[in-house]
C-alpha cells in the first residue's frame, strides 16, 4: 500500500507527519512512501533527506490519491474532497467536537484512524500522540512564560545584589503538568502544582516541586484523564488559587476534559490580584480557556500589567522534535496493524486499541468506541481477618543486669593482664564507634555512596596498622602470636572492604556509560 505525506494546510502549522527516520521504518513495514514537495521544511526536513530514506517526492495529487495518508491537523473540506473512495485517514479528527466533519468523512467512503483517540491504556503509550504533543507542549510553556517574564527563573547573588528564584505554580499534573514542572525546575524555580487527582502528588513531588492540595475530598480517574470536579471542590480549589497566584510569578494552567470546553479556574479577579509582571500560560485557551481574559492565539496584557498567553501552537513551536514523536507515534501504530509486516493493514475491531482510534470504518462513523475501563487506583483487596495480638514476653531484668556485669568483668580482666597501652587504645576505639555511629547515621541515604571512599581511607590505614603490628610480632627471635594473628586479620578484613568498596562503586560507574 502506498502512503502519501501532505503538506500542511493549517494556518502557522509547521510540523509534518512523517519524518525521514519514520519513512524508512514504514518502508521496512512493507509499504511504500510519497512525500509532497516541501512538506518538511518548516520541520527541518528537506526533500533530500526524504529522498535518502527511500521516500518518493510527489505532488500534492500523487498524496492525496494515496491509499493511506497520514496528516496532523484534522483535514479541510477541500482535502476531503481530494482523497480518494475507500482510503485510509491517518490523523488527529477532534471527534467528540466535531460531528460533522465525522459526517462529511463518512460520505467520503473513508476509513478514518484518530491519532486523538488513542484509549489511555499501557499497552497504547507508544502511539499515543496526545501524550507526546503534551509533553513537548509543557516544555515549551515555560520557555515562552521565560521569554516575556522579567526576571531569572533561578535565584543569584551578584555584586549589586540578591535575586530571588521565581515561584511557579502549575495547575494539572498530567503530562503538560509535570512537562512545565520539570522545565521550570530545571531553570531553577520553585514550584509548585496542583490536581484534581490527589494520587499525582507523588509524582510532582519526586520531580521537586511541592504538591498543593485542596481541602475537599479528591477524585480517583478511571481512564487516565481528569474528571470535572464537584461543587463542593471547585469551591475550596478556587480558595487555594485565590491565595497562590497572589505569590507567584509564573502561572502555568493544563486542566482539559475530553470532550467539554476547558473549565474555569482563574477568575478575572485572582488574575487582578497578581504582581505586575506576572506571566499565565493558558495551555487551555484553544478550549474556551483556563484563565478569565485569555485570548486563543494571542498574547494580552491585563490593565494591571499580568501577561497572559493563549498560544494554541505550542507543539508547533518546536516543529523538528514534534514532527518526530509524531511520526513515530503513526509507526508504531502501523507496527500494531500490520502484523505480517507486507505493508498491508489488518484493522481488527476487537482490538480495543484500534477500535479505539477507528471513528470511520469504510463510510460508516463508529465513533464513540466502547468505553475501556482503566482504574488508575489499585484494586480493593479482600479484608484481611484480624490476626491474634501476639503477647510478648517480656524479658527478666535481671538477666540483662547479669549479661551486663558478666561483660563488664571479662573486660576488667583483659584490661589486668593486657600491655598498659591498650586501655587508652580501646578508649580511642569506643569514642570512634559512637561518633561514627552518630556522624554515619545522620547522612541523607543518597549521600551513602560519597562516604564508601571515606570508609576506604579509613580501611587503608588499618591495612597500615596492621602492617606495623605484623612487623612487631617479631621481637627478640620470638613470635607474638596474639599481635600476629590480629595483625593478619586486620589486613584481611581491611582489603575485603577496600576492594570491595572499589568493585561496587565500579559497577556504579558502569550504569551511567554508553554501550
Amino acid at each position: 500500500m502506498l502512503i502519501g505525506v501532505p503538506k500542511e494546510s493549517a494556518v502557522g502549522e509547521r510540523r509534518v507527519s512523517a519524518s525521514p527516520g519514520s519513512v524508512a521504518q514504514l518502508i521496512k513495514l512493507g509499504f511504500s512512501v510519497v512525500v509532497e514537495a516541501g512538506a518538511g521544511d518548516a520541520a527541518s526536513f528537506p526533500d533530500e533527506q526524504y529522498v535518502e530514506a527511500g521516500a518518493e517526492i510527489g505532488s500534492a495529487k500523487q498524496v492525496w490519491g494515496a491509499d493511506i495518508v497520514t496528516k496532523i491537523d484534522p483535514p479541510s473540506d477541500v482535502e476531503v474532497s481530494l482523497l480518494r473512495r475507500g482510503a485510509v485517514l491517518i490523523s488527529q479528527v477532534a471527534a467528540p467536537r466535531s460531528p460533522d466533519r465525522l459526517e462529511s468523512l463518512a460520505a467520503a467512503g473513508l476509513t478514518v484512524l484518530a491519532m486523538d483517540s488513542v484509549p489511555r491504556i499501557s499497552r497504547a503509550q507508544a502511539l499515543d500522540v496526545i501524550s507526546s504533543m503534551a509533553n513537548i507542549a509543557g516544555y515549551r510553556a515555560v520557555v515562552e512564560a521565560a521569554n516575556v517574564f522579567g526576571s531569572f527563573f533561578t535565584g543569584q547573588v551578584t555584586a549589586a545584589g540578591k535575586v530571588p528564584p521565581a515561584k511557579v505554580f502549575v495547575s494539572g499534573a498530567g503530562v503538560a503538568g509535570l512537562a512545565a514542572i520539570g522545565a521550570a525546575r530545571a531553570l531553577g524555580a520553585v514550584v509548585r502544582a496542583t490536581d484534581i487527582r490527589a494520587d499525582v502528588a507523588e509524582q510532582v513531588e519526586s520531580m521537586g516541586a511541592e504538591f498543593v492540595a485542596v481541602e475537599a475530598e479528591a477524585q480517583k480517574s478511571t481512564d487516565g484523564y481528569a474528571k470535572e470536579a464537584s461543587e463542593d471542590y471547585a469551591a475550596a480549589a478556587a480558595r487555594m488559587y485565590a491565595e497562590q497566584v497572589k505569590d507567584c510569578d509564573i502561572v502555568v494552567t493544563t486542566a482539559l476534559i475530553p470532550g467539554r470546553p476547558a473549565p474555569r479556574l482563574l477568575t478575572e479577579e485572582m488574575v487582578a490580584s497578581m504582581k505586575p509582571g506576572s506571566v499565565i500560560v493558558d495551555m487551555a485557551a484553544g478550549s474556551g480557556g483556563n484563565v478569565a481574559g485569555s485570548v486563543a492565539g494571542e498574547l494580552t496584557v491585563t490593565s494591571n500589567g499580568v501577561k497572559i498567553i493563549g498560544y494554541t501552537d505550542l507543539a508547533g513551536r518546536m516543529p523538528t522534535q514534534a514532527s518526530r514523536l509524531y511520526a513515530q507515534n503513526i509507526v508504531n501504530f502501523l507496527k500494531l496493524v500490520t502484523p505480517e509486516k507486507d505493508g498491508v493493514l489488518v484493522l481488527d475491531q476487537d482490538d480495543v486499541v484500534v477500535r479505539g482510534m477507528t471513528v470511520v470504518l469504510e463510510g460508516e462513523v463508529t465513533w464513540p468506541p466502547p468505553p475501556v475501563a482503566v482504574s488508575a487506583a489499585p484494586a480493593a483487596s479482600a479484608p484481611v481477618p484480624a490476626a491474634e495480638p501476639v503477647v510478648k514476653k517480656k524479658r527478666d531484668p535481671r538477666l540483662t543486669w547479669t549479661v551486663l556485669g558478666v561483660c563488664g568483668l571479662a573486660l576488667l580482666g583483659l584490661f589486668w593482664v593486657s600491655p598498659e597501652g591498650l586501655l587508652g587504645h580501646f578508649m580511642v576505639f569506643m569514642l570512634a564507634v559512637v561518633v561514627g555511629y552518630y556522624v554515619i547515621g545522620n547522612v541523607n541515604h543518597s549521600l551513602h555512596t560519597p562516604l564508601m571512599s571515606v570508609t576506604n581511607a579509613i580501611s587503608g590505614i588499618i591495612v597500615v596498622g596492621s602492617l606495623v603490628g605484623l612487623s612487631q610480632s617479631q621481637h627478640d627471635g620470638s613470635t607474638n602470636m596474639a599481635i600476629l594473628i590480629l595483625s593478619l586479620a586486620g589486613i584481611l578484613l581491611a582489603s575485603i572492604n577496600v576492594f570491595g568498596g572499589f568493585t561496587v562503586t565500579q559497577r556504579m560507574l558502569k550504569m551511567f556509560q554508553k554501550g
